[in-house]
């Protein structure tokens, strides 16, 4: 049985508003969201291009701040604002990906355990995902030395490598073949089954199926279910 994670958690949001400048114009890119992703759920964030959905995990990240409403993280998250969880608690995949140019792919992965001091426990953790995601043989290699894709596979490992209480992730199968996608959607499966809330944003169909629900964004407003 894999183990629970601990610390369990999730996030709900209510009423979160982000407004942008754009020049003299203000635009909305969300308007009055309410979420809620509990640990153990696989949610999938679906729409078109610029509806809202990076804006939306850029605030559950706290790259962002709201200018409206309110976000809460679950169980023994709450009460700490996102930028104070490490990514035991919080890891995301953006979509720049923000790998460590001076850093190998290994040491990519590794270095959420590095951060905290545990990469001892978290080396046949590593191992074991770059396997998975067929880049062990590229484990010394350093970003600029992989291909996209591939790069993109150590992004999703290093954010599962702690078993992350919430994982977010920005269209994590963007840059791969459909074999290489579903060996990352089986991968953020299990994180969820183990314990994790898990969001991300995709336009692949496929995600959408694995996924316990799927909701859509369209001009900063979101609904439950797939675009019709």
């Amino acid at each position: 049985m894999s183990p629970r994670l601990q610390p369990a958690g999730g996030f709900a949001a209510t009423g979160l508003v982000k407004r942008f400048s754009r020049g003299a114009e203000t635009v909305t890119a969300l308007a009055g969201v309410d979420l809620r992703v509990d640990a153990g759920e696989f949610v999938a964030l679906v729409g078109p291009s610029g509806s809202g959905k990076s804006t939306l995990l850029a605030l559950l990240c706290g790259w962002e701040t709201a200018d409206e409403g309110h976000l809460d993280y679950l169980g023994p998250l709450a009460d700490r604002p996102p930028v104070e969880l490490g990514w035991r608690e919080l890891a995301l995949v953006p979509q720049a990906l923000g790998l460590v140019a001076d850093l190998s792919l290994a040491d990519n992965v590794l270095l959420p355990a590095r951060l905290r001091g545990t990469t001892a426990d978290a080396g046949p953790r590593a191992r074991a995902l770059l396997a998975d995601f067929g880049i062990d043989h590229l484990a010394d290699r350093y970003p600029h030395q992989a291909s996209l894709g591939e790069q993109q596979r150590a992004a999703v490992a290093r954010a599962l490598l702690l078993r992350p209480a919430v994982l977010l992730a920005d269209e994590p199968t963007a840059h791969q073949d459909r074999g290489h996608a579903d060996r990352l959607l089986d991968a953020v499966t299990a994180a969820a089954r183990e314990g994790s809330a898990v969001l991300i944003a995709t336009h692949d169909e496929i995600a959408w199926a694995r996924a316990d629900r799927v909701l859509s964004m369209r001009d900063g407003v979101l609904t439950d279910g797939a675009p019709s």
